[in-house]
């Protein structure tokens, strides 16, 4: 830890009186007499978490960013720390544009002015880790010009290093601190804050996310310009929105606020369970709303940097909680918890459904249209956490994306009810999950790991079945389709029937209960589902 930045800790440590942030009585001895003399210093009037804020500013961006990292950990702090933490802005001086122009010329090897036909010297915004100037095309297109800091790498690396020697003292000497992983957060900031100091892999993202929305009326990604970008250097087209965090000019273009709310709620659910790839720092900053068409707003997206995607198995098991829990069945969010491996097989059930209808009851006694969908998502992991629930890096960033679409959703409209727009999708993709036609469709996408998997079905179904209840209806309206179509012809009644047992499968392997032992009668009888669904 380098010396002198220590120093500079330490007396922000003491200017924010930082040790009342832990409780008195819950400090250890030792600690208790070394800041004894602290008591001699005038308390500050300023809330914890201001003073915990204004220190993280003080301290600089990297100490910012670290900050608003936080902010989207209300699982590990108290929520009036959160609520400071979020107004923590990402916003620093700009660096000389004399410096910008060779870091640019240095990347694409030649001038700007025979890369652009204008090029913009005063940045359009400046933040912790890079600038954004605005530029035109020699063939006319309007840009913007994204590059990193100079020497951000290292000051990153150097403050990183500084936050890994803090975390280890908080876990090693602080009560509590192995609860509050300390080490684990900042190893997940560092993994954050790298992928921001790669702008190629920014612009792969953007590219992914803009194919994803290709032609679509919910939201715009700018188009990458992949001649002129570079590690250090992004190119991207400027778009023209309006910030939506501007109420005032959004409202006069009389744009529908109703509608751009559950879009935002509805680009969420298509990017997490359709697309299984989302944008995963959708901060107000990071997206604005389209001039065109307000009757049918459109949202554009911007900073791909931090994204995030869940296996198969966390989509199934996220979608089945969130309704599980809405249905007020928390026997099932607690055996899909064990189930998902989320905690321990040996956590007994009996315990954990009782603490979660704990937590979940007081927030149901409220109407559906005043519930914090992220919050009670948030309430649940909590819970889980006490049983020794792993973090898990991509259900944080799922969590912290959904607090983000929450939060701007009910600014834009008070009266959202995320939930009505989310339950009609999330039943919509669960019943498509089990159709056959989707399982054909993953046989042909996995084969190999379902051949693996298929002699071990016909074991489980039932069982499976009866942990999906939730499903049940759907499973019993395939079986209803089944028996009024026999007419139809022999090989499309077989073909069904394979269908309908594949999609039983379906289930089976989403549950995760393999059985211990196979035999040859499975053999048997997932050689028959094949015969059945390729019959003439």
């Amino acid at each position: 830890m380098p010396v002198a930045r220590s120093f500079t800790i330490a007396r922000v440590f003491l200017r924010y009186r930082l040790d009342q942030l832990l409780p008195a009585a819950r400090r250890p001895l030792w600690l208790r007499g070394l800041l004894s003399p602290l008591k001699l210093m005038p308390e500050s009037r300023l809330s914890r978490g201001a003073r915990l804020r204004r220190a993280l500013e003080e301290l600089g961006p990297i100490f910012v960013k670290f900050g608003q990292l936080l902010s989207t950990r209300p699982d590990l702090l108290p929520a009036d720390i959160v609520e400071e933490l979020d107004r923590l802005q990402d916003k620093v001086p700009p660096f000389p544009s004399e410096e910008c122009v060779a870091l640019i010329e240095q990347a694409l090897g030649a001038s700007v002015d025979e890369l652009f036909a204008d090029f913009d010297r005063a940045p359009l915004a400046s933040a912790s880790v890079a600038q954004v100037h605005s530029a035109v095309l020699l063939s006319g297109e309007q840009v913007v010009v994204k590059v990193l800091r100079p020497g951000i790498e290292k000051i990153i690396e150097q403050d990183l290093r500084l936050l890994a020697v803090i975390a280890r003292w908080i876990e090693r000497w602080v009560p509590d601190g192995r609860r509050l992983r300390p080490v684990e957060v900042v190893e997940d900031y560092r993994h954050t804050i790298e992928g921001e100091l790669d702008l190629v892999r920014e612009a792969a993202n953007g590219t992914q996310l803009k194919r994803n929305f290709a032609n679509s009326p919910l939201l715009y990604v700018p188009e990458v310009y992949w001649d002129y970008t570079r590690q250090n250097v992004l190119v991207l087209e400027r778009i023209d929105g309006i910030p939506v965090t501007d109420i005032a000019q959004l409202r006069a273009q009389n744009t529908d606020m109703k509608l751009l709310a559950e879009r935002g709620v509805e680009i969420f659910f298509k990017q997490v369970f359709e697309h299984n790839f989302f944008h995963a720092d959708m901060h107000p900053g990071n997206i604005f709303v389209s001039r065109k068409h307000p009757q049918r707003p459109q949202y554009i997206a911007i900073d791909t940097a931090i994204v995030g995607s869940l296996s198969r198995e966390d989509q199934y098991y996220l979608a089945r909680n969130l309704l599980a829990m809405f249905r007020r069945d928390y026997r099932m969010v607690a055996e899909l918890h064990v189930q998902s491996g989320w905690v321990r097989r040996d956590t007994p059930v009996n315990s954990f459904e009782a603490a979660i209808r704990a937590v979940c009851e007081p927030i149901f006694e409220k109407p559906l249209g005043e519930i914090s969908f992220a919050r009670v998502l948030i309430s649940l992991f909590q819970t889980a956490r006490r049983f020794d629930m792993a973090v898990q890096p991509q259900l944080v960033l799922l969590q912290k994306t959904l607090l983000n679409i929450e939060g701007l959703g009910r600014q834009l409209y008070p009266q959202l009810d995320l939930w009505k727009t989310a339950h009609p999708f999330l039943e919509r993709w669960m019943r498509e999950r089990i159709h056959p036609r989707t399982i054909i469709g993953e046989i042909k996408r996995y084969g190999p790991e379902w051949l693996e998997k298929f002699p071990q079905l016909p074991q489980m179904v039932f069982s499976s079945l009866e942990q999906s209840r939730d499903l049940a209806p759907q499973l019993q309206s395939i079986g209803d389709k089944l028996a009024q179509s026999q007419h139809r012809g022999r090989g499309q009644y077989l073909r069904r029937v394979a269908g309908v047992l594949l999609a039983a499968g379906a289930v089976a392997l989403a549950s995760s209960q393999w059985a211990a032992h196979l035999s040859t009668g499975t053999w048997v009888m997932g050689a028959a589902a094949l015969v059945l669904l390729l019959w003439p």
